[in-house]
């Protein structure tokens, strides 16, 4: 059995309440390491700062949402659990800590949390020089991201053009700020403050949201589970380079890039709750202004 536990080092009640996370971990016997959450701002970290994933039991993140997507980016593929606890402003990902941070991690170890299984996205990116034969042979970098890829204007501010196919159909020609490609999760971030819906995470395909399109017919999509996304940069202007961000992280390139490919990843990001009904709960609370009011439907 092994704990990662990430905690936000710029909240000071997060750092105390890895300290007590350590002196239970030690008391039972549980090995543990923790990382602070600053070492995870570079778009990319090295996987050799977790142990292999069949010692691992379980990853604790003592924060945040940035703490919470930059941890799922750590772990990837590796189908680790992830017990957020709420050091941070929102926390839309996280539980609430009123209990102690012992409470919650000491059921996640027995198994009495619910595990909530989310998609993510796999991003394939192919920069001006790349060769793309297709997409499974490609000479392009994958990377992961739980919330949502958005590739947007540059630092010029200049407005970008872009194709955007799905799974092999031209769907159409756009000019504006660029176009968000969110998951379900992501759906109550970025792609929420550009006038997306709000999705529950059960749903498994993506949201393709234009980013201020300068026409009337670009609009919401909403693809099924196994669609490929691609948005093809090459009658963006020259001048008019576009940023790729993953989860609110601009992404660096050597290169200009020409096509981003976005498909749901093969193997789902567990996040653990102590409630079933976690997601209504804080859409209500958050997005509506008021509790949801359960006995209504008693």
């Amino acid at each position: 059995m092994f704990v990662v536990v990430v905690r936000n080092n710029f909240k000071p009640e997060a750092m105390d309440a890895s300290f007590v996370l350590a002196s239970y971990l030690a008391s039972q016997g549980i090995a543990s390491s923790f990382i602070d959450s600053s070492d995870l701002f570079a778009s990319e970290v090295e996987l050799p700062l977790l142990p292999a994933a069949d010692e691992m039991t379980l990853a604790v993140v003592l924060g945040g949402d940035g703490t919470i997507l930059r941890t799922a980016r750590l772990i990837g593929d590796r189908a680790i659990p992830i017990l957020g606890i709420n050091f941070g402003n929102l926390g839309f990902l996280a539980n609430k800590g009123e209990n102690g941070v012992v409470d919650l991690v000491s059921r996640a170890l027995i198994g009495e949390l619910v595990r909530d299984e989310r998609a993510n996205l796999e991003v394939s990116v192919v920069c001006e020089g790349d060769v793309d034969d297709d997409l499974d042979g490609c000479m392009s970098r994958r990377l992961f991201a739980l919330n949502e890829a958005a590739i947007t204007r540059g630092s010029l501010g200049r407005t970008i053009s872009y194709s955007l196919d799905v799974s092999g159909v031209s769907m159409a020609e756009v000019s504006g700020d660029g176009v968000i490609v969110a998951t379900s999760t992501g759906s109550t971030a970025y792609s929420l403050a550009a006038g997306g819906p709000i999705v529950h995470p059960g749903y498994r395909g993506m949201i393709i949201q234009p980013l201020a399109p300068h026409t009337l017919t670009a609009r919401a999509i909403l693809t099924d589970a196994n669609d490929v996304a691609c948005i093809d940069l090459g009658s963006n202007r020259e001048g008019r380079a576009a940023t790729l961000f993953l989860d609110g992280d601009a992404i660096a390139f050597d290169a200009a890039l020409q096509r981003v490919y976005v498909r749901r990843g093969t193997c789902p990001t567990v996040l653990l709750y102590a409630e079933k009904d976690h997601f209504y709960r804080y859409a209500a609370s958050t997005f509506f202004g008021a509790e949801a009011d359960r006995s209504r439907y008693l």
